[in-house]
């Protein structure tokens, strides 16, 4: 059994601090605001009842993990902590500043993680006296029933460490991938041709939102499409990461973010928790019919399809991640029908090949490249 200090008691951190006390681990939850931490409290144990009331843990689970759990208002109180996972606002300086507080109160040897879906590791470890022992680990959103957690070292973390957390978070059981320290880490850096090609179709006229989304429903066979999906994330979220991204790897045109979503983002529109985003949730406001020609869905799930698979074999081409780890990521951290580099195989590499490259001649755009991964397979036969 571990000690583990979790920084945050919002959404994310409660469900961090789930996950590990169920496992048995002693869990210390921090925050500043009394008030979250008492909702954290209040929010948890009612989760725990429900489970039990469904009988998806027995009454016993649920004391045992109520009982594992700490609510802490003061830093001082992490210092028996092993390992501390911060799962705070995406602000870099705020995690930089948290961090050296941290590092002041806990013991030389515990592990500092930090859950950031797209900050830099290296900037955050950098500000810590001992940065060897920083390093990501990234839980999806809600931690409890998301199976994917990515483990991301920094350039400085120490040797060994990285599978020693892969090791911990199996033993909370769950899926574990390592990845490289890169803008996006593995899921946010591969799916967001999902989204951006996606509105590239619906902007250039081909399709609309609902013929898009229905398409990569029905053929594709993706639990919800991408206008539903950016709605259901929120704006707020979605936008942001894409722009994270896109500045992140030096405004590469793979990455560009969206005028569309942009502007829904400005007014607020953020999807479905404010009632409007690229559909409208008001009640009784009348939903848009896709266009049911099979060859226009066809036609838009492979362009968005090729997009995803380039994307794929570009991080395994510059050894983001290992294969096995790409396709874990992708089925389990976004649950995508099949992997990307298994859905390439069959449809054949130099199939893939051939529609990027007529993406490509026909815009002469640099966010259809082909990566060299691709063009390697099939020099390669």
């Amino acid at each position: 059994m571990m000690t583990i200090a979790i920084i945050g008691s919002g959404a994310m951190g409660s469900g961090i601090a789930q996950v590990v006390a169920m496992a048995g681990n002693k869990v210390l939850l921090y925050d500043t605001n009394e008030a979250a931490l008492g909702r954290a409290e209040k929010n948890l144990l009612s989760t725990l009842d429900k489970l039990a009331s469904k009988g998806k843990i027995s009454n016993a689970q649920a004391t045992e993990c109520a009982q594992n759990i700490s609510y802490v208002g003061s830093i001082a109180g992490l210092a028996q902590a092993q390992l501390v996972i911060e799962a705070i606002v995406e602000d870099l300086a705020v995690k930089q500043e948290v961090f050296g507080n941290i590092e002041a109160v806990v013991a030389k040897d515990c592990v500092l993680a930090s859950n950031t879906s797209s900050l830099s590791i290296a900037s955050i470890a950098a500000a810590c006296e001992v940065p060897e022992r920083v390093i990501g680990i990234h839980f999806f959103n809600p931690a409890p029933l998301m199976a994917l957690v990515e483990i991301i070292p920094a350039v400085q973390t120490r040797e060994g460490l990285a599978d020693e957390v892969k090791d911990w978070v199996s033993s909370w059981g769950k899926l574990a991938v390592i990845t490289k320290d890169t803008p996006g880490f593995i899921v946010n850096r591969v799916a967001r041709p999902y989204y951006s090609e996606a509105i590239r179709i619906m902007e250039e006229g081909m399709a609309s939102c609902a013929t898009i989304d229905a398409a990569m429903v029905g053929l594709g066979g993706f639990r919800m499409g991408p206008f539903a999906l950016m709605d259901f994330i929120g704006h707020d979220v979605n936008y942001r990461v894409t722009e994270s991204v896109f500045t992140a790897f030096f405004f590469d045109p793979r990455y560009k973010p969206s005028l569309s979503q942009k502007r829904l983002y400005e007014a607020g529109y953020l999807g479905r928790k404010t009632g409007r985003g690229f559909y409208n949730y008001a009640e009784g406001a009348e939903q848009p019919i896709a266009d049911t020609d099979v060859a226009l869905q066809q036609k838009i799930l492979n362009r968005i399809l090729v997009m995803l698979i380039n994307e794929a074999a570009d991080a395994l081409f510059l050894n983001i991640a290992t294969a096995a780890d790409l396709e874990t990521a992708m089925t389990k951290g976004v649950n995508y029908p099949k992997g990307l580099l298994a859905w390439a195989e069959e449809l054949g590499w130099a199939n893939v090949l051939q529609q990027l490259d007529e993406l490509y001649n026909y815009y002469h755009e640099d966010r259809y490249r082909a990566s060299g991964y691709i063009r390697n397979k099939i020099a390669v036969g």
